[in-house]
């Protein structure tokens, strides 16, 4: 099966991912994470108050009152529950979820992401970014390596409002994933079209292999 960049990204984070982690999965790329768990035992929780999601569901499975956070349509697992938005951000506040998945726009050498705010775009909302940057045990960001006119998302200084002091533990990407230790960047795997030299010259920031 041939899977396009969202889901090779999505496939790798769920590599990531251990049994007994509380998983929260941001709107967009991470979203797909769902698809690719499989038999682990993994509880993902969504910010609009539900523990236990499953998968997306199959067209006789839809139950449009079965939501995430974003308003797709989920399944739930056995033993799911249901709560209030204050509950939800109370487990995420509290440091109860274990790995956060989230969406970005850049990434800098340290780590701090910027994944809210778009310039001359309506601001809709910086909905539960900033609480789960803050206040999950792990944060993996999942996106495209490069913009739509080929810029990295991988910048020396980020250009965008960022979504928290917090600096991030790793970056999925289409091409390679990068986690971060002080001003370093490691590409500790590589599954993509490009080799470690062409990343470097593409991206433009000194970059160390594990």
């Amino acid at each position: 099966m041939n899977l396009d960049s969202r889901e090779i990204i999505a496939k790798r984070i769920a590599q990531e991912l251990k049994d007994g982690d509380v998983v929260n999965l941001g709107i967009g790329i991470p979203t797909l994470v769902s698809k690719y768990i499989g038999d682990k035992k993994v509880y993902l929780q969504t910010e609009n108050g539900l523990l236990g999601m499953g998968p997306p569901p199959n067209e006789d499975e839809v139950d449009i009152d079965l939501i995430d956070a974003g308003k797709a349509t989920v399944t739930i697992m056995p033993g799911a529950s249901f709560f209030d938005s204050a509950f939800s951000f109370g487990m995420i506040r509290g440091n109860h979820i274990d790995v956060a998945v989230l969406g970005t726009l850049e990434v800098d050498r340290y780590g701090e992401i910027a994944n809210w705010s778009v310039p001359n775009q309506p601001i809709l909302g910086v909905g539960g970014a900033m609480d789960l940057v803050a206040g999950a045990k792990k944060v993996i960001v999942a996106s495209t390596l490069f913009t739509k006119d080929g810029s990295p998302k991988l910048v020396e200084s980020l250009t965008l409002d960022s979504s928290g002091e917090r600096r991030v533990e790793q970056f999925v990407t289409e091409y390679a994933s990068f986690t971060f230790q002080e001003s370093d960047i490691f590409i500790d795997d590589i599954y993509g079209d490009l080799s470690f030299e062409e990343l470097k010259e593409r991206i433009g920031l000194p970059l160390k292999q594990k």
